[in-house]
Order: structure tokens, then sequence, then C-alpha cells
């Protein structure tokens, strides 16, 4: 991590006591998180110095919403933290989270990445974008995301697998922008552009690219700062080696497709207080600023610009979609992906 990052946290740290003089009555708060702690960590670290509530985090990649439902009444669960609209559609669609009435939330969250019953909220964005190879394609060859099932790639394009969330939800995307049967041909054409078969993660598309395999590939654009400020300096290379292409970025575009990062209050909590600001607080300046200092997500507060490094990637305009529309299509979504063979 270069010194200037450095000095950055350490602002934004220190900014955190300076923040509100309410303090919840509760003294503990138990997230269920699908997020990584040491993604959240620095978060509720803040939050707990600003408060003085101390965080329990429960880590899973999977099973976090079963779990809930299982333990019904007697759940010790306050807070819920994922990525992707798709699995926090699951909480809401089974019944597990509170309503939330909050006008710091409906101040500091824009509609479009909140749901209409104020259960979940979006918490910092990600957006799918498009990298290339700098010595093997030209600068503009690919503006829109459509451009990918130009024939003109055959061969030359690398994705992790489409039924992977971040590929389905991008899916979703175009069948809500072109509907069902455009969005499949695009598919068609993607997949017939492909090197290899889809396989890995975004790093792994990265990689490829570098390595000459492919020379284009789809990845969040969060992937592409932790692979320049990586302390594995192969991985330093790999993000040298690649332009970025912020998709359907032209004024009459709609804009790159973003998912979220998103939580909600879990139904039975018995700190619903405490939650409600941690969650205020995850949309206030400070831990906006953090999503991009560390993570390198975009923030959801529209009063908080995107940090400068974001910010020097290039141009983002996005996609103005309901959030909620990509989770209703995901199912949909998922059909096309196996009928084409992503």
């Amino acid at each position: 991590m270069t010194s200037l990052r450095k000095n950055n946290l350490i602002f934004i740290f220190c900014a955190c006591a300076m923040l509100f003089s309410n303090v919840a009555a509760a003294t503990e708060l138990n997230i269920y998180s699908h997020r990584q702690p040491f993604l959240i960590d620095p978060f509720l670290k803040a939050f707990t110095e600003k408060t003085g509530i101390k965080t329990n985090v429960l880590y899973s990649t999977k099973g976090l919403a079963q779990r809930l439902k299982a333990e019904g009444e007697n759940s010790p669960a306050d807070v819920i933290l994922t990525v992707d609209i798709g699995r926090l559609y699951i909480y809401q669609d089974l019944g597990l989270l509170s309503q939330v009435q909050s006008d710091i939330l409906q101040s500091n969250i824009p509609a479009h990445l909140r749901s209409t019953d104020n259960t979940w909220f979006g918490l910092s964005k990600r957006a799918r974008i498009v990298v290339t190879s700098k010595g093997r394609v030209a600068v503009g060859d690919i503006k829109n995301i459509e451009d990918l099932a130009d024939p003109k790639w055959e061969g030359r394009i690398c994705v992790r697998p489409g039924s992977h969330v971040y590929n389905r939800a991008l899916m979703a995307s175009m069948i809500a922008s072109h509907g069902a049967e455009a969005a499949e041909q695009w598919a068609e054409g993607l997949v017939a552009n492909l090197a290899r078969r889809p396989q890995g993660n975004d790093r792994a598309q990265v990689k490829a690219v570098y390595e000459g395999q492919c020379d284009v590939a789809i990845i969040n654009n969060y992937y592409f700062g932790k692979l320049k400020y990586s302390e594995d300096e192969n991985q330093r290379q790999w993000a040298q080696a690649l332009h970025l292409v912020f998709p359907n970025q032209g004024a009459d575009e709609r804009g790159a497709h973003v998912n979220i990062s998103g939580g909600g209050i879990a139904k039975h909590s018995k700190n619903k207080e405490a939650a409600q600001a941690l969650l205020e607080f995850l949309t206030e300046p400070v831990a906006q600023q953090l999503y991009g200092a560390i993570n390198f997500e975009y923030p959801v507060n529209p009063n908080v610009p995107a940090s400068d490094e974001l910010q020097s990637w290039g141009a983002f305009k996005e996609d103005k979609l309901p959030i909620l529309k990509i989770a209703q299509l995901s199912r949909e979504a998922q059909k096309i992906i196996d009928r084409v063979g992503w």
C-alpha cells in the first residue's frame, strides 16, 4: 500500500471520532455477513469507535439466509451484510428482514439502489466493466458491452462462468435493456467469441489477458484496484497491462451495469435501534469514503464523490435501472446462460 493511500486511510479513521453524538443503547451487534471479514472490519472498527457498540461477525459465503430462517425468533442476528442484489432479494423474499423507517437512509441512498418496502439498502456500487490488453487492443475499439458479441472478437474474450452472480446480474441487465430475445442473441455472440471455456474468478481473467490467452475480459471494477495495489508484484504487472473500458458511457447510452453491496436489519433483531444506526453510518461520508479507499467501490451517497483513485480511472456513468429489477430477472437470465452454454 502506498504512503498516500495509508495517509488517506488514517485521515478517514480519525474523522470517525468527530462524527455523531448519539450512541444507541445496545452494547453489541451481531452481524451475519457474506462479505469477507477483511473487507468490512475497517468499517466496523470505525462504527465502534464512534458509538462504543461492539460488533460480532459470523461470516459465510453461503447458507446464512437458510440459517437465519431456521433460527426464527431465536436468531441472534441483528444486521445482514452481503454483496449482489440477488442475495439481498433472497432475504427479502423469505421475509427475513425488517422494514426500516429512516430519513437518513432515504436521503443518502437513491431510490433505484434500495428496496421499495425499505427492507434492504445498497451501501456501495461496483461496476461490471471491460478490460483490454494495452498492446493488442486499441483504445476505443470497444465502447459498449454489446460490442463483445461482434465477430471481430472471435477467440479473444475471457470471462468467468455465466452462472456466477456477477455475470447473471449482467445478463439480467441485458434482458431489462433489450428484451429476452435480443439479450440471448448477445449472449450467443459473446460465447462464440470466447478464447477458452469460462473458468476462474475475475482475477484469473486479468491474468489470462496479461499472459496472452485472450485480449478482452469482463471484471468488476474493484478487482483492478486490488491488483494495482497488490503486495504481489506479478499482480501489479497484470494491472499495468490493461486498459479499462467503462461501457455504455455515450450521451445516448444507459451507462455501465452496476451491482451493489448492501444490507438490512434481521426481522427478529433484539437491537434494531443500534442496527439502524449501523446502516445509517455506512451511508455517511466517512464510511462511503472508506468503500473507495479500501475496496475501490463507488459510493451510493450522491453527495460523496468517488475517491481520487477511482476518478483517475475515467468517466463513470451508471445504469439507473432499479437494482431490484436485476433480482427479478435473475431466473430468466440463468435460463439464457444455460441455453447458450456460458
